[in-house]
């Protein structure tokens, strides 16, 4: 669009690729988001100084914050979003749910009143029935949210809601409605313009969510209809011009098992998942927003909004699915992404970033495109193969996991969909025995160019391209992966350059094996068709990951199978009196003494980490013996937080 940009960044994020895009940069401040991205004045400060006319606020910190806005304004710029009234109206869950009742939008049943007292929360709760949902005035992003089962988790559960959203939002109103369960959240993107009109980009399914965060976002959503969305974006449009709403913005609703669907709330600002609306609709959001906030009228009316084939995204994010999703820190040692004409990487993070513990886990979004559903999910789940990210825990493979799952496949998707289908990250099927051989050929083939290649003393990894050492033709080998054993024959046929492998007595063609040291990353095409996969090389173990699916893979020859499966293995003995700290973070809490007697499941720290607050409780009965932690401390995965003085 030919306009100059300048960005802010605090001291750690001056190697963030934003920094690098930008036309200027300016540092604003330290880490800790309250002293830079957090900081009002020193942002329109900094806008000023450098002759700017318009602030953009981006997807989090302040981009829903009406005073942020009207300081804006105040200061003779533009915000490129909402205006301050309708942001606090709309960013308000009590007002925005009041105001859908009045544009006849529907609503959850509920209480939209805030929660004065725990007498008045029993009663409500009790009116509504169970179970429900309590739910932060202010805020989103699932923060401050508790499912409600029964009237003794109430209290509880209030306190924690309100402690959590005061110290996100410096909000602590709560309020409460009734949960729907196994509901779709479906999301229509709307733009509004300063002159009156309002039009819909169609809708997005996110209901693969953790936590109350999206995981996976598609559009368009297979359960919407023509009716169904013409009927959900008219009465997003109407909301919208009911509040004097302009710029980009999301409606969301929650959609029932009949398929009536509720208003749930509005999101004052550019959503995560927009690449998958402008992929299908070829529009551009965020230029839509700087022409609205321009005061140019939109170039688009209802009519001329197609969406045409499909698009799903995959939120990579800094944390560990095998731990709760629990936050991971750390520094990005390799870091590779795929390329094609039907995929889209929005990356923050490159090779050498540093993650640490004072911002959002989200790292980068990985978008495919394909013509239909089946065609885009195919694309993705390749791209994520292609994925590379090392240094530190990332969800990659467990989104990869996602898109692979049969149910997903199927379009068989719900809110609940993680708790259904998944226990400690890992699906609760068994894989795919055709892609688990598929890995178990691309470790045989990487284990046996490199041992070849060391018996002939070759440059390592060479022959992966050409072709094994001459002398070298057929080879047998064991695969150990957990349980399974693999029976793997390889053999090499010169004339036209191709493996034939017998794994199991299933027979393959593999043809072009291509590895990529650095990045670790194998290509294979099995059978005429490519695959790619990541694998990271120790010894006779290789640990392989390939559509979701992770396994470490032990290869022998026959002799030294025979003598190494008959070896005692050794047995990890874990150290219980200790309680070690899950995740990075800074403690905000210790919520017992020393001396007092705990049960399993007790919590005993609360800790913050990456705009999320967790509590960490006991792993045992006993005697708190010596707290090593005190509030405001920040703390390393498996630091010793306090130990145990076990009966």
């Amino acid at each position: 669009m030919g306009i100059a940009t300048v960005a802010v960044y605090s001291v750690v994020d001056f190697r963030s690729p934003f920094v690098k895009e930008a036309d200027e940069a300016a540092c604003i401040g330290a880490a800790p988001s309250r002293e830079s991205y957090l900081a009002k004045e020193k942002i329109i400060e900094t806008a000023l100084a450098y002759g700017c006319q318009a602030i953009h606020p981006g997807y989090g910190f302040l981009s829903e914050n009406s005073e942020f806005a009207r300081m804006v304004v105040d200061a003779g710029l533009v915000f490129i979003g909402p205006s301050p009234q309708a942001i606090a109206l709309l960013g308000d869950k009590v007002a925005s749910k009041a105001l859908a009742n009045r544009a006849e939008v529907p609503v959850v049943p509920g209480c939209y009143d805030i929660i004065r007292d725990d007498a008045e929360a029993l009663a409500v709760a009790e009116d509504i029935g169970f179970p429900l949902l309590l739910k932060p005035a202010a805020g989103g992003g699932g923060r401050g949210m508790r499912i409600i089962a029964s009237k003794e988790d109430v209290l509880p559960a209030l306190a924690a809601c309100r402690e959590e959203t005061r110290k996100s939002f410096a909000d602590d109103r709560i309020f409460m409605e009734r949960y729907i369960s196994r509901p779709r959240h479906i999301e229509i993107q709307i733009i509004a313009d300063q002159h009156g009109n309002v039009v819909h980009l169609g809708e997005r399914e996110c209901s693969v969510q953790r936590r109350y965060q999206k995981v996976i976002e598609e559009t368009p959503s297979p359960v919407v209809n023509d009716t169904l969305r013409e009927e959900m974006g008219r009465v997003a449009c109407k909301l919208a011009f009911e509040a004097g709403y302009t710029s980009a913005g999301t409606v969301e609703f929650i959609l029932d098992q009949e398929k009536s669907f509720y208003f749930l709330e509005m999101n004052t600002r550019l959503q995560v998942e927009h690449p998958v609306t402008e992929m299908v609709t070829s529009l551009d959001v965020v230029e839509l927003q700087i022409l609205a906030a321009a005061g140019e009228p939109l170039p688009i009316r209802q009519e001329d909004v197609k969406m045409r084939g499909w698009a799903i995204e995959a939120r990579i994010c800094a944390e560990d699915p095998a731990r709760g999703f629990l936050p991971t820190t750390g520094i990005v040692t390799r870091y590779a992404v795929p390329s094609g004409k039907s995929i889209r990487v929005d990356s923050g993070i490159i090779a050498g970033s540093v993650i640490t513990i004072y911002y959002d886990s989200l790292l980068a979004k990985v978008i495919a495109y394909g013509e239909d559903r089946e065609e885009a999910r195919s694309t993705l789940l390749s791209a994520l193969n292609g994925c590379h990210i090392e240094g530190l825990i990332t969800n990659v493979d467990f989104a990869n996991a996602i898109v692979n799952h049969p149910a997903f496949a199927a379009a068989d998707l719900s809110t609940d969909f993680i708790e259904d289908h998944f226990s400690g990250g890992q699906p609760k099927i068994p894989p795919d025995p055709e892609k688990l051989r598929y890995m178990v050929i691309g470790a045989v083939l990487i284990y046996h160019t490199r041992r070849s290649l060391v018996r002939e003393s070759l440059k390592p990894m060479a022959a992966l391209v050409g072709g094994p050492p001459a002398l070298l033709r057929s080879h047998h080998y064991v695969v150990k992966v957990e349980d399974d054993v693999f029976d793997v024959e390889l053999e090499w046929q010169q004339e036209d350059e191709r493996w034939t492998t017998r794994v199991n007595n299933y027979l393959y063609e593999v043809v072009t094996p291509e590895f990529e040291y650095y990045r670790r990353r194998l290509k294979l095409k099995i059978n005429g068709t490519y695959q790619r996969f990541r694998f990271q090389y120790s010894d006779n173990h290789i640990q392989g990951f390939f559509c979701g699916i992770v396994r470490t893979f032990e290869v022998y020859t026959p002799k030294e199978w025979n003598l190494t499966r008959y070896m005692p293995r050794e047995k990890k003995v874990v150290q219980e009196n200790i309680l070690r700290c899950p995740m990075p973070g800074i403690v905000v809490g210790v919520c017992v003494e020393e001396g007092a007697y705990v049960r399993r499941g007790d919590e005993l720290i609360r800790m913050e980490s990456m705009k999320m607050e967790s509590g960490i409780a006991s792993p045992v009965n006993g005697l708190v013996e010596k707290i090593l932690v005190q509030a405001g401390q920040t703390v390393e995965t498996d630091e010793t937080l306090l130990t145990f003085r076990l009966s």
